[in-house]
């Protein structure tokens, strides 16, 4: 697998709990850091600060569903729609992938290039 699953910082996959207001209410929510960090770039993307993007997902998943059920899932799900589908053209992906690289899949890339 070379390092790219393996080599991963442990900071990035460390959890991290935020307190956000839905409906009125607060409440913690615990993703992995990884995961803020693309939340962050979806809504800055949606041009909305990260707690507005939030709050606006509940109401819509609500809105369409009439519940949200496992709304931590659901952001983490949201990130990967996001990276795949998503995310602008010329953004790279935070942290670059070549970070993470062993050295034969380093010289095969360069290779393809």
């Amino acid at each position: 697998m070379c390092h790219i699953f393996a080599g991963q910082p442990p900071e990035t996959y460390e959890n991290q709990t935020r307190s956000v207001r839905i409906g009125g209410h607060s409440t913690s929510i615990r993703l992995e850091a990884a995961f803020w960090t693309v939340l962050e770039d979806v809504a800055a993307h949606q041009g909305m600060s990260l707690g507005k993007f939030v709050t606006k997902l509940h109401d819509e998943v609500l809105d369409l569903h009439g519940e949200v059920r496992n709304f931590a899932s659901l952001l983490r799900c949201s990130c990967l729609i996001y990276l795949a589908e998503v995310r602008p053209a010329g953004v790279a992906a935070a942290p670059a992938r070549e970070r993470y690289l062993c050295e034969s899949a380093r010289l095969h890339l360069e290779a393809a290039e």
